[in-house]
């Protein structure tokens, strides 16, 4: 008994090595589009980015800077497969095709997980600011009512899902540039303020104040605000046209992203001193603040609720998506891919939110130690899946190539195969850079360890199922 390599020609089953019932595509252009800008812009940007310009101050910069075009590049590769191969277990089949079951296997379940723990904390964090207004309302409802609403959502089809995350991506967006506009009304002085930096950055010790390893510290502060973008290559195999609608997003969103976060850290390192903790603590509302927006914090903190509430619903999205897929593999429970008469796998979105759920138990119950280990294995997790998809690009990009029409794809990555191989050396240099900081090395062996335990588990399934294959049949 063989494994089964149809190739369907709708939905998410596109991939080589899929079977069962395809996905809907219902998903259009300007779902992906926005859903591509939104993704990236969330807490991490609008709370974490304090974090950044009190680890290197005004040079953090330079590492956003750094971190953006390195993550450009990964989703430049992602979108080149996943333009002429869409399918909903994107960058998990991309390394599976080009390394073999292993690597599939691996990225599939280690990406699921991260994705279960960070519903987890995204809930979590609705919870305390909504019960912040309210304090009459206790933080589960709050967590109750977010999972049951947006997981709802998830079930009554792909365009329903689409719908909620433009408007979500949408609000976001505006948000990023109302806040661009009145910092650059208060830089060139339409706004007059009092106790602004306003770029006096040598009475603070100017402008890379701990000098190349405050930019390399904060490199890694930054670099994972990022992650999100790739839910753009997972959904394309919903989307109409997949192979055009990826290839147009793609080409839309990438540059945005990089002037979205490096315009607004500017505005920040350039209003707010870098080394002032209070103000570092929620740095847009800080500038808002400034600005005499009497009302900003409270604006800032309805957008970062409905950040939060995007990415939940995202990651939802992403975690039933790769479920699925590993379930059509042959290395999740059948039963995952059992698609509904809306064409939504319904069953992973029942896993994916009944797990989200544990993860939001886990955040409430468990000692921070344990917690901290858990949360820790899904910090650096996201640099395997980049190594991964890179070598996975070096490998496939001939064999697309070879079965596209004219040998031209919808979408090339740039630069092939030097910047593949550029990145691949800039991800190994950040490893090195976590390597030398305590925090981010616990970040490094809860994620080597996961990584062994989920190997540990394919060795094991595949055993079990060559012992199963070789089992003579009885007769009946």
């Amino acid at each position: 008994m063989t494994r089964p390599t149809s190739t369907p020609t709708s939905g998410a089953s596109t991939a080589p090595g899929t079977t069962g019932e395809p996905l809907a595509q219902g998903l259009r252009p300007r779902h992906l589009t926005m859903m591509g800008l939104g993704s990236a812009i969330g807490a991490g940007l609008f709370l974490g980015s304090g974090v950044g310009v009190a680890t290197a101050g005004p040079a953090v910069l330079v590492s956003y800077a750094i971190a953006g075009v390195l993550v450009i590049l990964v989703m430049r590769m992602m979108a080149e497969m996943a333009s002429a191969l869409p399918a909903s277990g994107s960058f998990s089949v991309y390394a599976e095709a080009a390394l073999g079951r292993w690597a599939g296997f691996l990225l599939g379940w280690l990406y699921w997980f991260m994705l279960i723990m960070v519903l987890g904390v995204e809930v979590t964090g609705v919870a305390g600011i909504v019960s912040g207004w309210w304090p009459d309302v206790p933080q589960w409802a709050v967590a109750a009512v977010v999972v049951a609403v947006l997981g709802g959502l998830n079930l009554t089809g792909v365009k329903n899902f689409g719908e909620a995350e433009f408007w979500f991506a949408a609000i976001k967006v505006a948000a990023i540039v109302a806040f661009l506009v009145v910092g650059v009304l208060v830089v060139v002085g339409v706004i007059p303020v009092a106790g602004g930096a306003l770029g006096d950055w040598a009475a603070h010790g100017g402008f890379a104040p701990a000098g190349w390893s405050g930019i390399a510290a904060g490199l890694l502060t930054v670099v994972f605000a990022f992650g999100g973008i790739e839910i753009v290559t997972i959904a394309a195999a919903e989307a109409r046209e997949p192979s055009t609608a990826v290839a147009r997003a793609t080409r839309t969103i990438l540059w945005r992203i990089l002037a979205f976060y490096v315009g607004s850290v500017a505005i920040i390192v350039l209003l707010l001193p870098w080394d002032d903790a209070a103000a570092l603590e929620s740095p847009f509302v800080s500038v808002l603040q400034l600005a005499g927006v009497g009302w900003g914090a409270r604006a800032m903190e309805v957008v970062v609720v409905l950040a939060l509430l995007s990415a939940f619903n995202a990651n939802v999205y992403g975690t039933s998506r790769m479920l699925f897929s590993l379930a059509e593999r042959g290395d999740a429970p059948p039963a995952a891919a059992r698609v509904s008469r809306r064409n939504v796998p319904v069953v992973a979105v029942w896993v994916s939110v009944a797990f989200g759920v544990v993860a939001v138990l886990l955040n409430w119950l468990l000692p921070q130690a344990l917690l901290g280990v858990l949360l820790n294995a899904v910090g650096s997790a996201l640099l395997v899946v980049w190594v991964l998809v890179a070598v996975a690009q070096l490998r496939l990009r001939p064999r697309l190539e070879a079965r596209a029409p004219g040998g031209r794809l919808p979408l090339r990555m740039w630069g092939y195969p030097w910047l593949t191989w550029l990145v691949l050396v800039a991800l190994a240099g950040l490893v090195v850079l976590m390597l030398s900081d305590a925090a981010a090395r616990a970040q490094v062996a809860a994620t080597a360890g996961l990584v062994v335990v989920i190997l540990a588990c394919y060795a094991v399934t595949t055993a079990v199922r060559r012992r199963r294959l070789a089992a003579p049949v009885s007769p009946r």
